[in-house]
């Protein structure tokens, strides 16, 4: 052959491939949309786990703050929840004052069914301002009306 050289059959070539320069993100893509997918689905489920049918107001959303809200729910029929716990009424105080100590924020969220009474929310209001808790967020559902013509 004119011109070319002849290599040994069976043997490679001694040159080596020049290292890839570019970034291949597509199992990074895949991770991340995996990750979102799964954060998507689980952020409702973090939610307080008391069912109830929340009034809906025109209200704007209060800001969220660094420490896992404090929730005190009202359901129409049973006792009061405390986060994720059942709680009588008579040692609601209490545990209140015993949680506040170990918090930083002075913010407490009341949730209460729309059926439950005026008069039995502002009587939570006040224990929850008798354990020393002057930042009560009244928790609505979206979409109600507006009153503003």
């Amino acid at each position: 052959m004119a011109g070319g050289t002849i290599r040994p059959a069976g043997r490679r070539s001694r040159r080596r491939a020049a290292p890839m320069a570019e970034i291949n993100v597509t199992p990074f893509v895949d991770v991340m949309l995996v990750l979102l997918t799964i954060f998507m689905v689980a952020a409702p489920l973090l939610t307080v786990g008391v069912p109830l049918q929340l009034p809906q107001t025109a209200a704007d959303a209060v800001r969220s703050e660094p420490e896992e809200p404090l929730t005190v729910s009202v359901p129409a029929q049973g006792p009061l929840v405390l986060m994720t716990t059942e709680v009588p009424e008579a040692e609601l105080v209490t545990r209140l004052r015993a949680v506040a100590a170990e918090r930083k924020s002075g913010r407490i969220y009341l949730r209460a069914d729309g059926a439950v009474p005026y008069a039995r929310v502002m009587q939570v209001m006040g224990a929850l301002n008798a354990a020393g808790y002057r930042d009560i967020v009244l928790v609505t559902d979206a979409g109600g009306p507006r009153m503003d013509g």
